[in-house]
């Protein structure tokens, strides 16, 4: 994905409100991506693994303490720029893949 192409939301919570799965330390985070449907599992276990990865290299977060789920959506689901994302015919970036 381009660069401009990212959107990133972080949200929070107290440790009061927030309710760890057993054997989870604090460093515990869920990873929720959404993306047009389109990409193949391979392609979708690739991109879980190289984050369970990447988070444990860079970031010492033990992948017991990482969920990552992957939220399809067919292109037509998808408004951006006032049009449906299968009505987009100049993203520079592919979707099936």
């Amino acid at each position: 994905m381009p660069e401009d192409k990212r959107a990133h939301r972080f949200i929070p919570l107290e440790r009061e409100d927030y309710f760890y799965p057993g054997g989870r330390s604090d460093a515990y985070t869920v990873i929720e991506i959404n993306m047009m449907a389109g990409r193949k599992e391979q392609t979708q276990k690739s991109l879980i693994k190289s984050l369970f990865s990447k988070i444990e290299c860079e970031l010492s977060i033990a992948p017991i303490d990482i969920e990552i789920t992957i939220k399809e959506q067919q292109p037509y689901q998808w408004g951006f720029r006032g049009m449906t994302g299968d009505e987009a015919r100049d993203l520079k970036y592919r979707v099936s893949v």
